[in-house]
């Protein structure tokens, strides 16, 4: 079975996971801190010079097992965003996203404080994007199977559509993703990852994609 079986090994799902998976996430979060810092620098300055608030935005999300965690952004949006227009749900064009913000949007650069949670042991490099509360609270008990492992910040459904997919069908791929996980996938959605950074493709939840409440 060669690396897969080492790789996924520890369990879905238990409590401990696995220290090979583990390892490779903190050794490549830590080479991604180091090499991104300086961008991390000139980001935090340009969006505490553009904008009022924090250049760190916290927003609670559900991990492995129902965990929830504070997610680490950069901010993309004025500050209270949340409690202005449409909520939760952003858009491309959305107003309150600042310039500052759709440049980091754009390259996928909000995202790098997420290699924070992934050093606290909260989040992996590859797994389901953690998603809010209250759409858990939605999940079947088939959808609630994308729990059984860490949350990543990338994974099978980011470099299928990302934000642009139907949210069922976001769902399933990662479900996908839970049952088949092995170090060869891992390294597949990774290579992915580059060529969708470059694109740009799927950022925003467009006419059919993304999760939306039900009313």
């Amino acid at each position: 079975m060669g690396l897969a079986a080492p790789w996924n090994a520890g369990g879905l799902g238990s409590a401990g996971g696995n220290p090979l998976r583990r390892a490779a996430d903190v050794v490549v979060a830590a080479a991604l801190l180091v090499a991104s810092a300086p961008i991390l620098l000139a980001a935090t300055i340009a969006i505490r010079l553009e904008s009022a608030g924090p250049a760190l935005y916290r927003q609670c999300r559900v991990g492995r097992d129902g965990a929830p965690f504070d997610l680490l952004k950069l901010r993309t949006m004025v500050a209270g965003a949340e409690s202005i227009g449409s909520g939760m749900a952003v858009d491309k064009g959305d107003p309150r996203i600042t310039r500052v913000g759709a440049f980091l949007r754009r390259y996928s650069l909000d995202e790098l404080p997420n290699l924070l949670n992934v050093l606290r042991g909260e989040m992996a490099i590859v797994g389901p994007r953690p998603t809010i509360p209250v759409q858990v609270e939605q999940y079947s008990e088939h959808q609630r199977r994308r729990l059984e492992v860490k949350p990543g910040i990338t994974g099978w459904a980011q470099v299928h559509g990302r934000a642009s997919l139907p949210w069922h069908d976001r769902i399933e791929l990662d479900v996908w993703y839970v049952d088949n996980r092995s170090l060869a996938l891992d390294l597949r959605i990774f290579a992915r990852t580059v060529g969708l950074l470059a694109s740009g493709q799927g950022l925003y939840r467009g006419e059919t994609g993304g999760w939306r409440p039900r009313g």
